[in-house]
């Protein structure tokens, strides 16, 4: 999943980013409203984490702004003020959750991922095709009750093909959401990771469709 930190204290955005990357998201970073508002606009990001003491623009009018344009990303707020007028202003403004610095990384993490899961529409961490199981709040995959053990990109490979199980999804569409903004490299990277998944799953679970993308098969 690609995320979006906007948040101007910079020490801070780096570590969460730093975290959430090593979860397995893809994670861009802005440190001004304007540029964040910019950035979600183009509507690549599964979910912001926005600050609302921002230069250029608040965190409010962001929000705000994007819920106006039909923007329907998720997104988690991020404040040092405390108190419920502050809690029920971000709220209103469209924004999903509201969590006050200093907070719990291990909290946003399960907020970051349960807002995911809402958007997916589904409230449970765990996916399944056919015997495939994947517990994406534990990162843990079972194929037929025995374990798998991925790296933390094969997962995000994988989980982008599960979350969409039996549909077919683009090399394009991993990349954006699996590799951040600044990511320049091959993009056959992602025939790499497939390939990695196929020995480790089983040929047939991932199907190629030629110019089109992959497909998880039920298994």
């Amino acid at each position: 999943m690609r995320l979006l930190i906007v948040e101007d204290e910079k020490r801070l955005a780096i570590s969460l980013a730093r975290g959430l990357t090593a979860e397995g998201f893809a994670v861009d970073v802005v440190h001004d409203g304007l540029e964040g508002l910019h950035r979600a606009s183009e509507g690549a990001y599964d979910l912001v984490v926005l600050d609302i003491m921002l230069p250029g623009m608040n965190g409010y009018r962001v929000c705000a702004a994007l819920r106006a344009a039909g923007h329907e990303v998720p997104i988690l707020m991020l404040t040092a003020k405390d108190g419920e007028y502050d809690e029920a202003e971000g709220l209103d403004t469209g924004a999903d959750d509201y969590l006050t610095k200093p907070f719990s990384y291990v909290v946003l993490v399960a907020r970051v991922r349960a807002l995911l899961r809402r958007r997916g529409g589904s409230a449970s961490p765990v996916v399944t095709a056919g015997a495939l199981r994947m517990d994406t709040a534990a990162r843990r995959i079972h194929l037929d009750g025995d374990e798998i053990v991925l790296t933390t990109k094969e997962f995000a490979v994988l989980e982008q093909l599960a979350l969409r199980a039996g549909q077919v999804v683009s090399k394009a569409e991993i990349l954006e959401h699996v590799w951040d903004f600044a990511y320049d490299g091959d993009p056959n990277i992602v025939e790499v990771y497939v390939s990695t998944l196929r020995r480790k799953l089983g040929a047939a679970a991932i199907r190629t469709v030629r110019g089109a993308g992959y497909r998880l098969e039920a298994l």
